[in-house]
């Protein structure tokens, strides 16, 4: 008895009941850990119970094609798509599946006819259907391995008593396939169970290229790893560093998204706003809520996209729906590629959309090939007439099967590419390179292991697996479109991509323009992009816009694309990108903060008005001094100069005159010079004034004080005493100038501090002395003492009769004097923190000065110049008086004093004292 099944069955089915199948499975070394449910499933499907058949003898047929050949080929193919409500196959998949499956079909043609490649072998095949389901196609691959699992036929006997005749299975060599990454990943991981090679066409997910996992792939099209890495490279050359992620889910579209994060993660210099990720059944309003979501970071404009290419048009529908028509900036794989299906009617939302793909071409033969096929001659490809049906849009007539009155009978006649639209199918190029690199595998094996033999030796029957692996990945022939077809370790072909940009504007028709290449590294033509509205300009998806000059980034914690930009305030500049510094203190920065400057010196200019004004009343007190003193000189000898005493009004309007003078030394240009004499002369003037005024003052009190008590006169009332002790009290002013020079000479210095406002541009350094404010202070101390104690003892003689001297003007001088230094202590220390505190206290220093010899010169001696000029007739002189009178004028005061009377008493002075 034999079995009744077709050849091409998957399993053998056996009529007997309930006896065991002992499995072996052959050369399986290294079986793999991760598929023990699988193994177990296999077991018991096969092995635990004999697969009983109904007595209407309904055999499992498998859709598939059987090419007879010497040594045998799998296909894997998704002719049907995946089916709807828990079907497994669907609707017809006229150009990924027919047409990669004509190719194989095409390039076994090619092979079995070409003399150079395995003469006198031929290859047939076992193609079958995945209907694009990953678990579908995994149950039809174990067509594949049936031959090498061995089966126990000693228990089965036939009525007769012999032995059945069971036709054994096709041993398929290797398997060229899948298409869709999912469907490779799970075939691969029974295939290299049973160590039969793989190599697909299609299937870019970077998981495969793991050479531990699925050792047994290869594949003749590049990773999507380099697709990412193409991506990436094309985010920079653009110079957007910002940028999200969209990811059909599924093996295809999660792998490529992965692989761009894994490499912009390595790379550095570009992050990622948002990787979101497509359901497989997205529900209503999915799309919208995805654009919405990437609107959360709208900055990031670019978005790199891994997606079927329904997921893209609904992703550009949702994008118009909401108003966003040219602001995302879409990166798209090659599953987008230069594909018209996803864009059509949404051209605006595309414009400006960079795509790549593998850079292929057109197989004229396969063309020829194709368009020839028809229902006479194609009868090997059992799906031929269901894709006639359907890409001539008509109905064949079967028996038993009522022809659908809205379709038109098919005549036979029709011609693809005449009476129906044909493009060659994208993958076409890389079916036929992925059968012949197998084929020169086995050509090269036949080499090594048959040399001489014209057909399938001992040694290569049957093929072993392992060893038409190391062949595989040794090829190295240039394939269909005329490039090298080689493998890297992990079973990847090179990466060789064009890349395309979808134009609307300055062609004469929309269309994918190709802008650039990447084969291990990018070429990318700028000058020929353009985007929404035309624009040629890129345009930006950056998370932070670049800090202007001046200003440090702050970087956004755990996102190293974003940043805050800081303005480097006050005194800083930028020393880097990350960093503010504070300029030295006798720098600034310039005006763009990216480095420092020299701060400007000044000094008081004579054109200031700070320095006009004191300058002004400097050189009316010398012109009003000068003044005196020649008119003095001039009448030397008369009686109000006589009165005067001569010697100390001499050394009173010297130190009048250095008060004067001090002004201009205090506004000129600081110097070493300067310096020493500012030290000298700021305090000299006041300190010869004020001591010269002391020891009158002090003259008048003693002398009245000593004639109230007896009519001996007092001691050192004499011209020379008095000038002796007007020295004495000038020389402890010039010594303390000379300790002060001794332990700190005299130089200039710049003061950055005093003129350091918030603005840095308003900055000065001063050109100063070093003298600080406590310095001046302690410098004009000493002439303050000398002007306090004046001031007493004018008070305590007040009650002196104004005919002798000047008792009661230098009162009058001296109260004025206290008033002015008084007002300009508040001044000068209030204005420590005013932005021209330096100008203000030179000012009023000086003015006060100023004032202070102007008072003392006005009021001791206008009177008596007056005179002399102007009544000469009073310059003449009075009857002398001895001490003697002035001790009865003395008493005379005492006792007018005493009794409270009104009215003075008019005694005459002796003048000449």
């Amino acid at each position: 008895m034999t079995s009744s099944g077709p050849a091409h069955s998957p399993l053998p089915h056996l009529h007997h009941h309930h006896h065991h199948i002992l499995l072996r499975i052959g050369r399986t070394s290294r079986p793999s850990s991760l598929w023990p449910c699988l193994l177990l499933s296999l077991w018991f499907w096969i092995g635990e119970e004999v697969i009983q058949v109904s007595a209407s003898h309904q055999h499992f047929h498998p859709h598939s094609i059987k090419i007879p050949g010497d040594i045998t080929l799998g296909g894997l193919f998704p002719i049907h798509a995946r089916g709807p409500h828990g079907l497994p196959c669907g609707e017809l998949k006229k150009e990924k599946g027919i047409h990669r499956m004509e190719a194989m079909l095409y390039a076994l043609d090619q092979i079995n006819s070409d003399p150079e490649v395995l003469p006198n072998i031929t290859l047939g095949a076992r193609i079958l259907d995945t209907c694009s389901r990953d678990t579908y196609a995994l149950e039809q691959s174990l067509t594949f391995v049936q031959a090498l699992i061995q089966k126990d036929t000693s228990d089965i006997r036939c009525s007769n008593g012999e032995p059945p005749i069971i036709r054994k299975p096709e041993r398929v060599v290797g398997v060229i396939g899948a298409s869709a990454s999912s469907v490779s990943i799970m075939v691969a991981n029974i295939l290299r169970l049973f160590e039969i090679p793989q190599v697909s066409y299609a299937s870019t997910a970077p998981e495969l290229s793991d050479n531990n996992r699925y050792d047994f792939f290869s594949r003749v099209v590049p990773p999507d790893s380099y697709q990412a890495q193409t991506m990436l490279d094309i985010v920079k050359a653009l110079g957007w560093n910002y940028v999200s992620t969209l990811a059909s889910e599924g093996n295809y579209g999660e792998s490529g998204v992965d692989a761009f994060m894994q490499i912009s993660r390595e790379a550095g210099g570009v992050c990622i706003a948002q990787s979101v990720k497509i359901p497989r059944e997205p529900t209503d309003g999915e799309f919208d809520k995805i654009i919405r979501r990437l609107m959360e970071t709208s900055n990031a404009r670019g978005v790199i996209i891994f997606a079927n290419e329904d997921d893209i048009r609904c992703v550009l529908e949702a994008a118009k729906r909401a108003n966003l028509t040219g602001h995302f900036l879409f990166v798209g794989s090659d599953s987008w590629g230069a594909k018209s299906s996803p864009i059509t009617e949404l051209e605006d939302v595309a414009e400006g959309a960079v795509t790549i793909l593998q850079k292929r071409a057109s197989i004229d033969g396969f063309d020829q090939y194709f368009m020839s096929r028809s229902l006479e001659n194609n009868r090997r490809n059992i799906w031929f007439a269901e894709f006639w049906e359907d890409d001539f849009r008509c109905k064949l007539t079967r028996p038993g099967i009522k022809l659908d009155p809205d379709k038109k009978k098919c005549t036979g006649e029709e011609r693809i590419g005449r009476d129906s639209s044909y493009e060659q199918e994208g993958k076409v190029q890389f079916v036929i390179d992925a059968v012949y690199a197998v084929a020169h595998a086995l050509h090269s094996m036949h080499q090594d292991l048959c040399p001489g033999s014209s057909g399938v030796c001992g040694n290569m029957d049957p093929v072993e697996g392992r060893s038409l692996l190391n062949y595989i990945r040794s090829v190295n022939f240039n394939g269909s479109a005329g490039t090298s077809v080689l493998f890297n370790e992990n079973g990847d072909a090179p990466g060789r991509y064009d890349i395309f940009q979808f134009q609307m504007t300055n062609h004469s028709h929309p269309g994918y323009r190709v802008i650039g290449q990447w084969t291990n590294n990018l070429r990318l033509n700028l000058d020929e992009m353009q985007w929404s509205g035309g624009d040629r300009s890129v345009p930006e998806s950056i998370c932070s816009f670049p800090c202007r000059p001046g200003e440090r980034k702050k970087m956004v914690k755990g996102v190293p694309c974003c940043w805050h930009c800081e303005l480097c305030d006050g005194y800083q500049y930028q020393l880097d990108e990350f960093t503010c510094e504070t300029c030295p203190s006798d720098m600034r920065p310039v005006p763009n903060r990216t480095a420092c400057r020299p701060t400007p010196i000044i000094k008081l200019e004579w054109n200031s008005p700070w320095a006009l004004v004191p300058a002004s009343l400097a050189m009316l007190g010398i012109l009003a001094t000068s003044a005196v003193v020649i008119t003095f000189i001039r009448f030397n000898d008369t009686p109000i100069v006589r009165a005067s005493g001569r010697e100390l009004s001499y050394v009173l309007l010297t130190g009048i005159f250095l008060i004067y003078l001090i002004t201009f030394l205090m506004i000129a240009e600081p110097g070493v010079v300067v310096c020493a004499f500012r030290r000298l002369l700021l305090g000299l003037g006041m300190a010869i004034t004020y001591s010269a005024m002391l020891t009158k003052t002090n003259r008048i009190y003693r002398i009245f004080e000593q004639g109230k008590r007896s009519v001996t006169p007092p001691k050192f009332i004499s011209p020379t005493s008095q000038l002796a002790i007007t020295f004495i009290l000038i020389s402890v002013q010039v010594l303390g100038v000379f300790v002060w020079f001794a332990v700190i000479p005299p130089h200039t210095t710049i003061d950055y501090e005093e003129l350091r406002p918030p603005n840095p541009d308003l900055a000065r350094g001063i050109l100063k002395c070093d003298m600080s404010d406590l310095s001046i202070i302690c410098c004009l101390s000493y002439s303050i003492v000398l002007m306090v104690t004046c001031t007493v003892y004018a008070v305590k003689s007040r009650g002196v009769p104004e005919t002798f001297n000047e008792a009661k003007p230098i009162g009058f001088t001296m109260y004025t004097t206290c008033i002015v230094w008084l007002a300009f202590v508040p001044i000068f220390f209030g204005t420590a923190q005013s932005t021209e505190k330096m100008f203000i206290q030179t000012g009023t220093l000086t003015v006060s000065m100023s004032l202070s010899a102007s008072v003392s010169l006005g009021m001791l001696y206008m009177p008596k110049v007056y005179v002399i000029i102007f009544h000469p007739e009073q310059n003449v002189q009075k009857r002398k008086r001895s001490f003697k009178a002035v001790v009865q004028a003395a008493r005379l005061s005492q006792k007018s004093s005493s009794e409270k009377q009104n009215g003075e008493t008019k005694i005459e002075p002796d003048r000449t004292q």
